[in-house]
């Protein structure tokens, strides 16, 4: 299937995916993740069943703190 990740077209060898998947295939490590699917917000409790589906614009953004 092919799905817009953060802005990049991105080809995946599945039908679907969930966001937890796509977080564990990716290797994104970062503790603070915010994850959208078409802009809809998915909750970290959510992630497991979110599915992603062909054609889906997917963002996972990792936010940072500072001081």
């Amino acid at each position: 299937m092919q799905i817009t990740l953060n802005n990049r077209p991105e080809i995946i060898d599945k039908k679907e995916i969930t966001i937890s998947e796509l977080i564990n295939l990716k290797s994104f490590t970062f503790k603070l993740l915010v994850t959208k699917i078409n802009g809809n917000l998915i909750k970290k409790a959510d992630r497991e069943t979110a599915v992603i589906k062909d054609g889906d614009k997917v963002d996972i953004i990792h936010l940072i703190s500072g001081g």
